[in-house]
């Protein structure tokens, strides 16, 4: 971990240096921040940036992402700061994981730290659970219908579900950490907590989880909360909504403080 940190740090130098940008916030996505990273894992990063001002005095739409897959273990992609902002505004999840990860890369001003005080307060109870039951339905249609299912594909089917019973119970965003989502959600001993358990330390060893047997206790899990929450989630409430003046004032300060002389 410690040369690829060290590989990522140059090539979010290099971002800077060649796009004339400042990354604001740099962390870590997908597996390995959600704490079941195989030995071939991708790093997965993720960073917020802000341009000079005066690329966005312009009369025309300009690219807003910068994406650089670097090679096969190493995947680097970006969004500018205002495509942040009115994503952030939709209460976009995958925003919100990445302002809670657990693995940062970088973090040198002021606007992460910002937008997390914001996030309760733009944080949508219900497009978070569409977002997660999409995510779990997709990966359950894919993968895991029949005998002989993608073992791994369990996994990206429970953590979505998982943070859809957690907005549900507790109303607050759901952690990024799968393991904290199991201690607070599947009951101790049970026999579906053992069948996690089980197939976390397969996936942490390195095992090849591609195609074998349905896992019963999983896929019976599964099923009940995929049923469950199509049948609940038109009830889940919107929540309150961040004001655009907060966030324009949030922009035009990031550049002050950015930018300044």
């Amino acid at each position: 971990m410690s040369d690829y940190r060290q590989k990522i740090m140059r090539e979010l130098g290099k971002i800077e240096r060649e796009e004339n940008v400042r990354i604001l916030y740099a962390c870590e996505s997908g597996s390995r921040a959600w704490g079941f990273p195989s030995r071939d894992s991708d790093y997965d990063v993720r960073f917020l940036y802000i341009r000079p001002h005066e690329w966005y005095m312009s009369i025309f739409d300009k690219r807003d992402v910068i994406e650089r897959p670097i090679d096969d273990l190493l995947d680097i992609n970006g969004w500018d700061l205002r495509k942040a902002l009115q994503l952030f505004r939709k209460s976009n999840p995958p925003l919100m994981e990445w302002l809670c990860s657990p693995i940062a890369y970088m973090e040198s001003y002021s606007a992460a730290e910002r937008l997390r005080s914001l996030a309760e307060l733009a944080y949508s109870p219900k497009s978070c659970l569409y977002h997660y039951l999409h995510m779990a339905k997709g990966n359950e249609r894919d993968y895991l219908r029949g005998e002989v299912v993608r073992i791994k594909k369990y996994l990206y089917v429970l953590r979505p579900l998982l943070a859809c019973s957690w907005i549900e119970t507790y109303g607050s965003l759901p952690p990024v950490e799968f393991d904290r989502l199991v201690e607070a959600l599947v009951p101790d001993g049970s026999e579906l907590k053992r069948a996690i358990g089980d197939l976390l330390e397969r996936k942490r060893a390195g095992e090849e989880l591609d195609a074998g047997p349905r896992i019963e206790p999983i896929h019976a899990y599964i099923d009940e909360k995929l049923a469950h929450f199509d049948s609940v989630t038109a009830s889940i409430a919107h929540g309150q909504k961040v004001s655009d003046d907060q966030l324009d004032r949030l922009f035009r300060s990031t550049l002050q403080e950015v930018w300044s002389v």
